[in-house]
C-alpha cells in the first residue's frame, strides 16, 4: 500500500474519492453528497480543499484508490478529518496506515493533541480510533441536531 500526500493539482483524484465516500457512507460524514454535486461541484472548490486542510493523503493498494484522511490545525491541537476507507480495502490495514500517517503529521507540526468526531451510532469507526489510543471525551458541541457526534482526543 502506498500513501500518496496530495496537492491542489490532485483535485481530481480526490473529488473522485471524496464523492465515492460520501455515496458509499452518508451517514458517517457532515457533509452530505448535495453538497459537493450540481452547483458544488468546481474545480476552484476542489482545489480550495486542498489548499485550506494543509494534509491530505490518499491510500493506493494495487495502484487504486483504498481510503482517504485529512489532517489540520484546531487551534493548538490537530484534527483528523474525512477518514474513509473504500470496502474493498477494509480490514487490510488501511484505516491503520492513514491515522498513524496524522499522527506522524501531527507529532511534527508540534501539536500536544489530536482531536476527531465520529458519529454516534459508527461503532466500527469508534473501535478504529480507540484502538489507536483516542479516547472519547463526550459529545461534540459543533454536532449537527439530530446527528450527534462523539468527540475523541489523543494526547501525542
Amino acid at each position: 500500500m502506498d500513501l500518496v500526500t496530495l496537492t491542489p493539482d490532485d483535485w481530481r483524484l480526490w473529488r473522485a474519492l471524496r464523492l465515492e465516500a460520501l455515496r458509499e457512507a452518508p451517514a458517517a460524514f457532515g457533509s452530505t453528497l448535495a453538497d459537493w454535486q450540481g452547483a458544488g461541484d468546481q474545480e476552484a472548490r476542489w482545489r480550495q480543499r486542498l489548499t485550506s486542510v494543509p494534509f491530505n493523503l490518499v491510500a493506493q493498494s494495487g495502484g487504486k484508490p483504498a481510503g482517504m484522511v485529512s489532517g489540520l490545525r484546531s487551534g493548538e491541537n490537530a484534527e483528523l478529518i474525512s477518514l474513509w476507507v473504500a470496502p474493498f480495502a477494509r480490514g487490510q490495514g488501511v484505516g491503520d496506515r492513514l491515522i498513524l500517517a496524522v499522527v506522524d503529521w501531527a507529532r511534527a507540526a508540534g501539536a500536544p493533541r489530536i482531536v476527531l468526531s465520529v458519529k454516534q451510532g459508527n461503532e466500527p469507526a469508534a473501535r478504529l480510533y480507540r484502538r489507536h489510543g483516542f479516547a472519547e471525551t463526550g459529545q461534540s458541541p459543533e454536532s449537527e441536531p439530530g446527528a450527534p457526534e462523539d468527540m475523541f482526543v489523543k494526547s501525542l
